[in-house]
């Protein structure tokens, strides 16, 4: 599946399935999404009404560690 504009739901579906948790609100819109595996931390954008952009998406993809197919498919 190409990368594309996600909302903000599909994004923290996809980080929870991955075993990511909220762990509290950051600078501004902004959460931090924490893995207590390993101790990842990945902000994402809290943007009421608006979808996250690619370039943002695929940031937050490559901290996670995962490929792009991988997290689209989830």
């Amino acid at each position: 599946m190409p990368l594309r504009d996600l909302t903000y739901r599909d994004v923290t579906r996809r980080l929870d399935k991955l075993g990511f948790r909220f762990y509290r609100q950051g600078k501004g819109s902004h959460e931090l999404w924490v893995r207590d595996s390993d101790g990842t931390v990945v902000p994402v954008p809290h943007y009421r009404g608006k979808s996250i952009r690619r370039g943002t998406v695929r940031a937050i993809i490559r901290e996670t560690g995962v490929s792009v197919e991988e997290f689209m498919d989830l």
